[in-house]
């Protein structure tokens, strides 16, 4: 079996206007990176389209409503000063929701051990009732969720090594021990959430790091603290909120992360998901904006994937 990567022709259209960051450019590096004959057993799939009932396993209705209302039929809308949304943008939304969710159900159904989905919007600072941080709705908190209630398992394992915190994930999870939210991420940044005391029911692992921070600091943080706290919880899926914008090139943080790091911390993943969770694995596209850097890491990434 390969990994199975999943996207959708809907996320170039979600403009974000000219000089966002979060543009489909960043796609389209992807695109380039895994175009390469070395991704040809990549197994390529058309995300589908999520559905209400999966959004609202971790967003209100009130939120669903406002974020699709939003949604103009020409030009932008802000939701806030940094997520904009524009005619494309509903469709893209509701996409990478139906991507992290046919990426469980995929694994689950033994098509492949692991999945990888490039999707935009990204969603790991959208809270239950809030969309922020360039993002709509959750996806990596939704395909969580979705496993639990439509797979029968109870423990999901979430790393995030996107570079700001993961504040919307650790909202939605933060009272609920059968899924452990672990993350490194510069601190103080973006969004202010994060610190080392921020514990949850004891399933929230934070893992602050100082600007500056590289390879030998993250390391020693994910092999110190994260993978020890994911062993020890056993999960049945794990999950990866998976940012590539803590690289020393990216132009939003002060972090020095290299493509290495990314192939170093994906193949740990693997090899715990291959001892408590079958080998299931789904990660998830969040930040990363240098789109050299961005394609060099994505293909770092999946390659230590499909090595599973």
């Amino acid at each position: 079996m390969t990994t199975i990567c999943f996207s959708h022709r809907s996320f170039l259209e979600h403009d974000t206007g000219l000089g966002h960051p979060e543009n489909a450019e960043r796609l389209r590096s992807i695109e380039r990176a895994l175009s390469r004959p070395d991704f040809s057993g990549l197994d390529r799939r058309e995300a589908p389209r999520g559905t209400r009932e999966q959004i609202r396993l971790i967003h209100t209705d009130r939120h669903i409503d406002y974020v699709l209302r939003a949604v103009p039929k020409l030009g932008f809308a802000y939701l806030d000063g940094d997520t904009v949304v524009s005619p494309g943008s509903g469709e893209a939304a509701l996409h990478a929701v139906g991507a992290a969710c046919a990426a469980v159900d995929a694994v689950f159904a033994k098509e492949s051990t692991n999945a990888f989905c490039a999707v935009r919007p990204p969603g790991h600072h959208a809270e239950p009732d809030a969309a922020m941080g360039f993002c709509l709705f959750n996806n990596i908190a939704i395909a969580a969720e979705y496993a639990r209630k439509h797979h029968g398992i109870e423990r999901v394992a979430i790393m995030d090594f996107d570079v700001h915190h993961g504040n919307g994930t650790q909202r939605a999870f933060e009272t609920n021990k059968d899924v452990l939210y672990a993350s490194t991420h510069q601190f103080p940044w973006y969004p202010g959430t994060g610190r080392s005391g921020e514990t949850g029911a004891g399933n929230m692992i934070n893992v602050p790091l100082a600007a500056g921070s590289g390879s030998h600091e993250f390391r020693l943080a994910v092999a110190d603290k994260i993978l020890p706290a994911i062993n020890r919880f056993t999960p049945e899926l794990v999950l990866i909120s998976a940012g590539f914008d803590a690289h020393r090139d990216d132009p939003l943080a002060d972090l020095n992360l290299v493509e290495d790091d990314y192939a170093w911390v994906t193949s740990e993943l693997v090899k715990l998901a291959k001892e408590h969770a079958r080998g299931r694995l789904v990660s998830v596209l969040e930040g990363g904006y240098n789109l050299e850097a961005l394609g060099k890491s994505v293909a770092a990434h999946v390659r230590a994937l499909m090595k599973s």
